[in-house]
This record gives C-alpha cells, sequence and structure tokens, in this order.
C-alpha cells in the first residue's frame, strides 16, 4: 500500500517540493557569507558525485550524442534559472520567493505550446492573466527582503526570470523523461551545471571556506533528490497536471521564513497566493475537462 502510495505522481511531487524548499531555506542563510557562485558551484558538484555513484552502480548505458547536446542545452538553462532563484531568495523574503516561483506554472502551458505542441485555450490564456495580476500584487505591499527597494527589486525581476526558464526546464524534462530514465536525466541535470561552474570550483571566486562543505553535501544530495524525483513523477504524468502541485511549496517557504527567519508574510502575499493558486487549479481542472471532452467522456468520471 504505501509503495503504491509513493509510486503516485502527485505525491512524489509534493515530496520534492518539500526538499526543494529545503534547499531554499539552507540557500537563503548561507549564500550571504558562502557566496552565491561558491554554494551553486559545489551544490552542483556534490549533487553530480551522487548522481554519477548511482549511474555507474546501475551500469546505465552514456546516451548518444544527440541526448547528450539535449541535456547540455537543458542542464545550462537550468543553471541560468537556479542561480536567478538562488539570489532572488537573498533579496526577498523565503514566502515572497515562492509566491513568484509559483508563476512557472502559469507559464509551462505556452512554452508546452511552443515545444510539445499541447493547445492552450482562451480559458487557460485568461485564467493564467489572472494568476499574473496576483503575483504583482503579492509583490506590491513591499516585503521583508534585503538590500533596500534597489535590491529587492533586483531580487523580484530575478525571481520571475527564474521562473520562465524554469517552465522551460520542466517542459524540456517531460519531453526527454518519456525516452529516457531518471538516473540518467538525474546525472546530467547535475553534471552539466557542475562543469559549467567548474572555473568557480578552481578558485575563480576565491578560495572555498571548508566549515561550508557540510552544508554545500547536503544542497547536492538534497537536489540530487528533488530532481530524480521530479524525473520520475514527470515521466508517469504530462507537465500542465503536475506543474501546480508546486504550490504547496508556500506552506514550507511559510513555516521556515518563520521558523529560521522571523518571516511575517504580509496580507498581499496571501491574496496573491489565492489567486495564483487559482490559476494554477483552474489551468489544471481546464486541461482535464477538455481531455474528457475530446475522448467523449463525461467531465465528472474521474476514474480511480
Amino acid at each position: 500500500m504505501i509503495a503504491r502510495l509513493l509510486s503516485a505522481p502527485l505525491l512524489i511531487v509534493v515530496l520534492a517540493i518539500g526538499m526543494g524548499s529545503g534547499i531554499d531555506a539552507l540557500v537563503k542563510g548561507t549564500a550571504p557569507e558562502a557566496g552565491l557562485m561558491q554554494l551553486v558551484a559545489w551544490r552542483f558538484l556534490f549533487g553530480a558525485m551522487i548522481a554519477a555513484a548511482v549511474f555507474l552502480a546501475q551500469r546505465r548505458a552514456m546516451p548518444r550524442g544527440e541526448a547528450i547536446r539535449f541535456h547540455a542545452m537543458r542542464g545550462v538553462v537550468q543553471l541560468v534559472s537556479a542561480i536567478l532563484f538562488f539570489f532572488a531568495l537573498t533579496r526577498l523574503a523565503l514566502a515572497e520567493a515562492t509566491i513568484i516561483g509559483f508563476t512557472a506554472a502559469l507559464m509551462v502551458p505556452f512554452v508546452a505550446r511552443v515545444v510539445l505542441g499541447e493547445a492552450v485555450s482562451l480559458r487557460a490564456f485568461a485564467i493564467t492573466l489572472v494568476g499574473f495580476a496576483g503575483a504583482a500584487f503579492a509583490v506590491s505591499g513591499g516585503g521583508t527582503g534585503t538590500g533596500g527597494d534597489d535590491g529587492r527589486w533586483l531580487g523580484v525581476a530575478a525571481g520571475f526570470t527564474s521562473a520562465m526558464l524554469y517552465a522551460v526546464v520542466l517542459v524540456l524534462l517531460r519531453l526527454r523523461a518519456v525516452r529516457e530514465d531518471a538516473t540518467t536525466i538525474a546525472l546530467f541535470t547535475n553534471a552539466v551545471p557542475a562543469l559549467c561552474m567548474s572555473p568557480v570550483l578552481f578558485g575563480l571566486t576565491g578560495p572555498v571556506d571548508m566549515a561550508d562543505m557540510p552544508v554545500f553535501a547536503l544542497l547536492g544530495a538534497l537536489g540530487y533528490s528533488v530532481w530524480y524525483l521530479m524525473t520520475l513523477a514527470y515521466a508517469r504524468a504530462r507537465a500542465q497536471l503536475l506543474a501546480p502541485i508546486e504550490y504547496t511549496a508556500l506552506i514550507w517557504s511559510a513555516v521556515f521564513g518563520i521558523v529560521f527567519f522571523a518571516e511575517i508574510p504580509g496580507w498581499q502575499v496571501w491574496v496573491g497566493a489565492v489567486a495564483i493558486i487559482g490559476s494554477c487549479l483552474g489551468i489544471a481542472f481546464e486541461d482535464h475537462f477538455a481531455t474528457r471532452r475530446a475522448t467523449r467522456l463525461p467531465v465528472s468520471d474521474i476514474p480511480e
């Protein structure tokens, strides 16, 4: 019974999001002193080491050239998205950064339209506009970010750009997950960014503080686990159905923000969250209803 529950895509994503929120809290608490680029570089290096060990233990075959080029492209996009989001975490409250991250779910249908040819209805487009209005309202009330107003708005811009790139990564993940196993994808997810950040590892930004190594290793382990679980889930369900589940991160981020950083989210954040979450659910249900109508099944008939 437990094994069956853990194999459900929705539960896998919820578990992955909980781990991801833990990463966000660790980054926010560590990056200002450890250095953002150092943290990113070592986080991906440790993740790559874990991923390589699993890959070798399972004796997976190395993908062909076309697949390697695809993974390299996806890895670079993911790296830029991660750097931007980690930067946003250092400038914004944890819950506020999470709210901005939610907009990736709103962007997924449009990226999927371009990449996968999935249709986007006018209703979904209208729902998306409501969601982005909610995001704008959520960041309009100030917040408890650092670096003053200029630093905060830099964080907001970085957060939205990161969300857009993350939507691209999610759709690309879905595109490849149906062809390759999670172990192979997780290897490239960590190894490509680690290779890109190798100048930092070799001291380009200065020597690393060895006292930070345990945190970097933990970030690598959590990061590998999150992407492995996400890959498993996206191999079992469509991107548009799973992406909205990421709103559960708000619960984790609010708790972590209150406990570790004394951040009390303002009412604008919660109102904006309601609008975004409602929009995400609206898109998910819109996709479900459209699928049911296309197959001539009642929209209320949800199979077990």
